[in-house]
């Protein structure tokens, strides 16, 4: 790791710069927010966890052409990543109502959609992470229409994709989130992790039963207990899949 101080610390990661100025070194934290860090406690081995999903689903989708941030993972709860400038944008994929969905629109949770909803948020704490419309996208000058169209067409992609290697786990995906940046060459790479913080996951197995199913971060949210057994049984199926490839 680098000597230098660190560039940026969020909720889940801590981001330094390396000795190369296009590597960063992406630690991951055991430090667990939800409610816009209103709530406030730890997951043991989440870092790790995350981590290691996040490096295996990147590695995945990279092999089908999407271009990540990734490099490589030198520890269990550090990712070496292309350095880019992050949107300040949070892209919500939707495939069943759950969460804001359901609390914003009265639809019942668990109503599958009729087609995915990208939906587009200001990654702004002190505003609470506002959901967007496009014209105010535009009005704040977030994103240009070309990247917003691109984002869009990848979010896209990367659910069909998502959607199909959790089903091989057994694992239903309900919606995600996820972040893009620019590299030095203004390409547009995924950005940021995607991992039971990210996604909401919930186990086929486990069928209608609302809290049984649950394998990602609202079991932390809801205080439904066994926070770091849902994440590790999803890194055990994540693993067991790639594995089958």
């Amino acid at each position: 790791m680098s000597a230098h101080t660190k560039l940026y610390e969020g909720k889940a990661k801590i981001i330094y710069p390396t000795d190369d100025p296009q590597i960063f070194l992406a630690v991951f934290k055991d430090d667990a927010t939800a409610f816009n860090a209103q709530k406030r406690g730890s997951i043991q081995g989440k870092g790790a966890i995350n981590c290691s999903i996040s490096s295996k689903l990147f590695q995945e989708l990279e092999a089908r052409g999407i271009k990540t941030h990734f490099i490589d993972s030198p520890a269990p709860n550090q990712m070496r990543i292309e350095a880019v400038k992050i949107l300040p944008l949070e892209v919500v994929v939707r495939n069943i109502a759950a969460g804001s969905l359901c609390q914003q629109t009265g639809l019942a949770l668990g109503t599958v959609l009729k087609q995915p909803l990208v939906e587009f948020y200001y990654k702004n704490d002190q505003l609470g992470d506002p959901l967007l419309t496009r014209d105010r996208l535009f009005l704040m000058e977030l994103a240009t229409v070309e990247q917003v169209n691109k984002i869009t067409h990848l979010a896209l992609q990367i659910n069909e994709f998502l959607k199909e290697f959790f089903q091989q786990c057994d694992i239903t995906l309900v919606d995600f989130k996820l972040e893009f940046g620019l590299n030095s060459q203004q390409e547009l790479l995924l950005a940021d992790e995607i991992s039971p913080d990210t996604c909401r996951l919930w186990d086929i197995a486990a069928g209608n039963d609302p809290n049984r199913r649950v394998l990602d971060k609202d079991r932390f949210r809801r205080d439904l207990g066994n926070v770091e057994d849902a994440y590790q049984e999803v890194l055990r199926r994540v693993l067991k899949a790639v594995e089958r490839e």
